[in-house]
């Protein structure tokens, strides 16, 4: 391997490193003094800015005088979900995903399904969640989260078909006429659900001419490592055709945004599911509030979110407005059906600003295919695998290239110790004969390790889709490589490396840098490149400890396949040989050509420099 191709090796692991460090989970810290952020201040009313700053405060007294009613729990069960109601605020109690196992269920026949389903409302503040909140004429802060609401269910348990739907109405209401009315429409095969608020005789009470609907709970962490489930949660606000993103990155932390204008839906999300609320008629006079905290407790890492729609309230007897309550998996193309952007949440990935690169990597190529695989492959460790041999096979002419023109690097490699050796003590003259070198017999110096930063985007393509596809959830390979989603952890170290912050081996981490090492044994032939041999594999096996499994098993097998085409090409095609390249006087100049110019004429107007003195 040539000086070039060291630097460029240097310079990718150097890049991984940096880009690995800023996006990595960061390790719970001791809380620190709490800090509040403002990330963009509207002009709002005294009264709006109360709704938002006590959106978790509860009802100091009753506005709407009902009875006490003992709370009732109303179970939907569909294709995709189990959803508990509870007439308590007529609040969404609890919400069971069917598709989705929690990471420490034990597939026993006696499990239950709140041990064993994945269930996403965060129940520790108020009991379940979707409220709403007003400012009554009098200054009342009205949260519905703790009225006790009649319902007009039948029984306590649903079971729908797929095809079938229900419809259940909680109401509140004094004898005044005055009501607050949720009324949910629930379907057999949809992770969504609508809900209308309904407001009669109101006009006397809510005051601002505005009330919100409110997530206030976040959601559940369902993943065993909360770390990283905090780094990829957050809220959302979507407007004006793009994400207008909330993450409380930091401990202590507390970090808020109020938009007035029109609102397309908010959503509060963690690494692989989400709740999105979407008001049916967006209005130009409503808006959305959010904020977020990042906690640390007995539990670990925690970040939580509440988002809010502002509905314009128009001081009449009787409103209603219409809701659609996504609550399900971040899946790209279950949310690409939607009509509202939905799948804007999905996260494609970003480095260096080269989202515009990436994402098109990832959205028409790696996602389909990934996909495509996995509807006829049962086993995902073997989809990774199939997925990796396709995509080196698109590679081949890249990396063949790649190889030839480092082979001939390493014929030239003497010709080039010579010029050192010749003018060694003078660099310029020595650069300066190495590009006519390079020039005599067309070769690109930057050409062996072109493909290889070619190939990063892909590297960090895959990345983004392993730590981000549900897809891969939770999905088993062989042996101890239980979760292609999370490490694959052998052995836990009783310290962290420094720098890293790592503290597992993973296996397939391992497999990955010898099978680095063996490539760098086959490649380095320069005396002065032995280092490189080890300090590359050990660097990029240590960085990827922490990597999801199933981006290491893909490292691996390319690995060993590029092993197998570097060997075929070395030794069983057509050996490369030095051959002056004659030089076309009509052609155009190319990089080198034009570099070694450079190089000349800067020599000469140096050396006239010294005649001068």
């Amino acid at each position: 391997m040539d000086r070039n191709s060291t630097i460029a090796f240097l310079l990718i692991g150097l890049i991984l490193v940096v880009w690995l460090y800023w996006n990595s989970p960061q390790p719970p810290k001791h809380p620190e003094k709490k800090s509040e952020t403002t990330l963009q201040k509207d002009t709002v009313s005294t009264k709006e800015k109360e709704v938002a700053k006590n959106i978790d405060k509860k009802i100091d007294e009753p506005v709407i005088k009902t009875i006490s009613l003992p709370e009732k729990i109303i179970t939907i069960e569909n294709k995709y979900s189990i959803i508990e109601l509870t007439t308590k605020g007529a609040q969404i109690r609890r919400v069971f995903l069917k598709n989705f196992n929690t990471w420490y269920y034990s597939k026993t026949k006696d499990s239950i399904y709140y041990k064993k389903f994945v269930q996403l409302v965060n129940t520790s503040k108020t009991g379940g969640d979707l409220n709403l909140i007003f400012v009554t004429k009098d200054g009342k802060l009205v949260n519905t989260s703790s009225l006790d609401f009649s319902v007009n269910a039948n029984n306590f348990n649903y079971k729908l078909n797929e095809n079938d739907s229900l419809a259940l109405s909680f109401i509140l209401k004094d004898e005044n006429g005055k009501s607050i009315k949720k009324n949910f429409l629930f379907f057999g095969n949809k992770y969504d659900s609508k809900v209308d608020f309904v407001l009669e005789n109101m006009q006397d009470v809510i005051s601002s001419f505005r009330y919100d609907v409110v997530w206030q709970n976040g959601l559940n962490f369902v993943e065993e490592n909360s770390v990283d489930e905090a780094t990829h949660s957050s809220s959302i606000i979507y407007t004006g055709n793009e994400n207008v993103v909330v993450d409380a990155s930091s401990v202590g932390e507390k970090v808020t945004k109020d938009i007035n204008g029109k609102v397309d839906w908010v959503a509060v999300r963690n690494k692989y599911f989400a709740v999105i609320l979407t008001p049916k008629n967006p209005n130009a006079e409503g808006g959305a509030y959010v904020e977020g905290t990042h906690i640390n407790n007995k539990y670990g890492t925690r970040e939580y979110y509440s988002a809010s729609i502002k509905v314009p309230f128009k001081n009449q007897s009787y409103q209603s407005d219409s809701f659609n309550l996504y609550i399900g998996p971040i899946d790209y193309y279950l949310l690409k059906k939607y009509d509202n952007n939905y799948e804007s949440i999905f996260e494609f990935g970003n480095f260096l600003g080269l989202k515009f690169i990436i994402r098109p990597i990832s959205e028409y190529i790696m996602l389909p295919l990934l996909r495509f695989l996995d509807g006829f492959i049962p086993n995902y460790g073997l989809v990774i695998i199939i997925f990796t041999i396709i995509i080196k096979l698109a590679l081949h002419p890249l990396s063949k290239t790649s190889l030839k023109s480092m082979r001939k690097m390493q014929l030239l490699q003497p010709k080039i110790n010579e010029i050192k050796e010749k003018f060694k003590d003078d660099m310029q003259k020595q650069q300066q004969e190495t590009m006519k070198l390079y020039q005599t017999y067309g070769i690109n110096p930057m050409g062996g390790c072109l493909p290889m930063l070619l190939q990063m985007p892909i590297l960090v393509a895959l990345w983004s889709l392993f730590n981000s596809t549900v897809d891969i959830r939770h999905q088993p390979f062989i042996l101890w490589i239980d979760n292609l989603s999370s490490p694959d952890i052998i052995y836990r170290l009783p310290f962290k490396l420094p720098l890293f912050n790592i503290d597992i081996i993973s296996g397939l981490a391992v497999l990955m840098g010898i099978t680095m090492f063996i490539q760098q044994k086959m490649t380095i032939k320069d005396p002065t490149q032995k280092a490189m041999i080890y300090i590359m594999p050990i660097m990029f096996t240590i960085m990827f400890m922490s990597m999801p499994s199933g981006l290491n098993l893909y490292y691996f097998v390319f690995n060993l396949l590029s092993i197998a085409q570097q060997y075929y090409v070395t030794h069983m095609g057509k050996q490369e040989e030095l051959v002056p390249v004659p030089i076309n006087p009509n052609k155009k100049k190319g990089f080198m050509a034009r570099m070694m110019e450079a190089a000349e004429k800067q020599a000469q107007a140096q050396k006239a420099a010294k005649k001068k003195k």
